[in-house]
């Protein structure tokens, strides 16, 4: 147990590869059994013997609703613990991730950006989020906070409405060449792409999901179609992630994302909530290595595709879950 709690952040996100990644996910289920009481809880209430699972996929994955409902910490609280906050609506209780070790989660969102796009220092990081800038505890927020300390470019910077002031930031960056990121919410990427079209060939766009009750539900097709034509790319990138994760997923097209190296995806049987495998349609369950402190067994309300790469599609949401902030536009 000790090997989870007391290793460097760093050394210990490095150390995983898709060798190891099973062995170390099956050792960390039986830490996170011995140490989580939540999580103890609901795998006793399952009949399940850790010593007796051997593979990953008969791991029992804790409904993400429990991160609304209970504190699900594993070793305890830290004196410095972060508390990641979902959105809501008015009538729905947050999800809370207490996060103990602020730095395991900084290695583990630099570690995947790295994977998929290189140095942060490479690039200027627009972030477009007002709907999560207006409230506290967004784990977006803390992301894109963390993503330009790293980038250290002078026009790195968060924006509301400021439409006119962000359409004047990348018309800046494209005319000196300069890479970017811009990181936004579903709605407010269309809103700023309405009013202003360009032309950008220096600076990814990635979405992150969610109209918000903002605009009318909208198939991801039809967003990208949109935000294609009036800012001129030619492919609009997608961030998956959660309150509840620590690692997150990319699409760099089409919408097919790839899980960090931290990460999992396995497909629950709609009518078996017991019954997972590798590949498929179903609803999602991520492993996520990076969750050493509190759950990295999640079962989402997500419904998605695997394929056999271990990519994967999301397809929207389970009836009777909450729309939220991550990737969940309707397809």
């Amino acid at each position: 147990m000790g090997y989870f709690f007391h290793q460097e952040p760093v050394n210990y996100l490095n150390g995983i590869n898709a060798g190891n990644f099973d062995s170390i996910a099956l050792e960390l289920f039986r830490c996170q059994y011995a140490e989580n009481d939540v999580y103890r809880s609901f795998v006793d209430a399952l009949a399940v013997v850790p010593q007796d699972v051997e593979r990953i996929v008969d791991i029992p994955f804790l409904p993400v609703a429990f991160f609304k409902s209970h504190d699900v910490v594993t070793g305890g609280y830290g004196d410095n613990s972060l508390v990641f906050k979902s959105s809501t609506t008015t009538s729905d209780t947050p999800a809370r991730h207490i996060v103990k070790d602020a730095v395991l989660y900084e290695a583990s969102l630099l570690k995947c950006f790295r994977q998929f796009y290189g140095e942060p220092a490479e690039y200027t990081i627009l972030a477009l989020l007002p709907s999560y800038l207006q409230r506290e505890g967004a784990s977006l927020v803390y992301m894109a906070e963390k993503l330009m300390e790293h980038s250290g470019h002078q026009l790195n910077g968060f924006y509301l409405d400021e439409h006119r002031e962000l359409y004047d930031a990348l018309s800046k960056l494209e005319q000196g060449g300069q890479k970017a990121v811009l990181i936004g919410v579903t709605f407010a990427l269309l809103d700023f792409a309405e009013q202003y079209s360009m032309k950008l060939e220096h600076t990814i766009v990635m979405e992150t999901g969610g109209m918000k009750g903002r605009r009318k539900e909208m198939t991801r097709g039809e967003v990208h179609g949109i935000l294609k034509s009036r800012l001129g790319l030619k492919q609009v990138h997608s961030e998956y992630g959660m309150t509840e994760l620590l690692s997150q997923a990319y699409a760099q097209q089409d919408g097919i994302f790839s899980p960090a190296g931290t990460m999992k995806v396995l497909a629950r049987d709609l009518n078996d909530p017991l019954e997972v495998s590798h590949t498929g349609a179903g609803n999602l369950n991520i492993i996520d290595l990076a969750n050493v402190h509190s759950c990295a067994f999640i079962a989402t309300d997500d419904i998605g595709r695997i394929y056999e790469d271990g990519n994967f599609e999301v397809l929207g949401r389970a009836d009777h879950s909450a729309l939220r902030g991550c990737n969940l536009m309707v397809v």
